[in-house]
């Protein structure tokens, strides 16, 4: 155990990381990016930030099964094809894009920075893709989940854009 303590040292759990990404998103992408570039483990913030979109859809496509009498199990193997095995190459596509416009604009840094930035958005706005989730399966379509997603969404650029800056502005990570 003492061999790992000083690797894990100034290291924060992701959950402290989410709440301090709510604070100031650029400092904890900063943070992130300055840690190295590690493919691995934004992969793992990929793959976490879309389980979660998956898990959130759960309720919804509960509510679907039951008022449309479909099977729920097609229901989730659909969604589980879709947000967990696709979703990762369209973000992946997206990153790249985020990076040709961040180079356009002057901003200075690797690929990875984009791909952190995106990532991390994804994952740190989970719990809004959860409450967005819970309002579709309890209450359904309307001017309620039309809100929380415009939350969600708002929130998630807000993390997106200012993770990108915080990243190329001076293009130290």
């Amino acid at each position: 155990m003492a061999d790992t303590a000083p690797r894990l040292r100034g290291r924060m759990p992701v959950t402290s990381d989410i709440v301090a990404t709510y604070r100031g998103p650029g400092r904890v992408v900063r943070r992130l990016a300055q840690a190295g570039q590690r493919e691995d483990r934004a992969l793992a913030i990929l793959m976490g930030a879309c389980a979660i979109l998956f898990i959130a859809r759960w309720p919804a496509l509960a509510r679907e099964a039951h008022l449309e009498d479909v099977e729920l199990n097609m229901l989730l193997g659909g969604t589980l094809l879709a947000t967990v095995f696709l979703a990762p190459l369209m973000f992946y596509a997206l990153a790249l894009v985020a990076h040709g416009v961040a180079r356009a604009l002057g901003g200075q840094g690797p690929s990875y920075n984009a791909r952190l930035s995106l990532f991390w958005s994804l994952l740190a706005s989970a719990p809004l893709v959860l409450l967005n989730g819970l309002v579709a399966g309890y209450i359904g379509s309307g001017i309620e989940l039309s809100i929380v997603g415009l939350i969600w969404f708002c929130v998630f650029m807000w993390f997106w854009l200012a993770s990108m800056l915080a990243v190329y502005r001076r293009g130290d990570a």
